[in-house]
């Protein structure tokens, strides 16, 4: 008399089965669409460099470009900058009363590649100095208003320099962090990949809440001054 069958093996059968066909179809359709989404067009290639040194003004609203500007704090390496960003713009303004602004514009043709070495988180202590106090702040202009964020630095208690900076993710202005990689993903699902800026103004003044005052207005009088596709770009409005 022969033996009975053997029951089916654990994990065996038509249902197993088909839940590994299932799970081998969903990991098939997931490869699919990440690579569906992933981004491949630089918005740079379509809409060209800001060309910064071209397009800001020498002389706007009172304010003149200073032929030999006060030393502008930068990530020191040459070459990194190069490698970097596509342009970097360092100007100093002044205007009738004294007062100077240290315009400073990092640009990136591709905003994932590390633009964060710029912020001022970063370079200012770099080069020596300390951050003292930090904060976010809206820097409400005429036509909009910029998601910023304000330090204050000094450098072996010498040189008191606060700043006012932000970042702009193609056409849109954030302060970095979660809200960058927010707008980053906008783009991303577009098929974009996004340029971007960090934009920084600085002063050297003892007086931070004065030297904060004087920047806005710089900020709101410059883009003032620029026609509406640059002030897009710059600023997000």
């Amino acid at each position: 008399m022969s033996a009975p069958p053997l029951p089916p093996a654990a994990g065996s059968g038509p249902a197993p089965l088909r839940r590994a066909v299932v799970a081998s179809l969903l990991m098939s359709a997931a490869a699919l669409g990440t690579a569906a989404l992933t981004p491949r067009l630089h918005r740079a290639d379509v809409i060209g460099p800001p060309r910064l040194d071209a397009s800001l003004p020498a002389r706007f609203a009172g304010w003149q470009l200073e032929p030999a500007p006060v030393q502008v704090v930068n990530p020191p390496a040459r070459e990194l900058l190069d490698r970097i960003y596509a342009e970097v713009l360092a100007r100093s303004y002044a205007n009738a009363r004294g007062d100077r602004v240290m315009l400073t514009i990092a640009y990136g043709n591709d905003q994932r590649d590390g633009l964060q070495l710029h912020y001022p988180e970063v370079c200012y202590p770099a080069q020596g100095f300390e951050i003292v106090a930090k904060r976010d702040v809206t820097l409400s202009l005429p036509g909009g208003s910029i998601p910023a964020r304000q330090l204050e630095t000094v450098l072996r208690n010498r040189r008191f320099e606060p700043v006012t900076y932000w970042t702009t993710v193609g056409d849109l202005a954030v302060r970095g962090g979660i809200d960058k990689k927010l707008a980053e993903m906008r783009y991303g699902l577009h098929g974009t990949i996004p340029d971007g800026l960090l934009f920084r103004v600085s002063s050297i003044d003892r007086d931070s809440a004065h030297a904060f005052a004087v920047q806005r207005q710089f900020v709101a009088d410059l883009l003032a001054n620029l026609p509406p596709a640059l002030r897009l770009r710059l600023a997000g409005f």
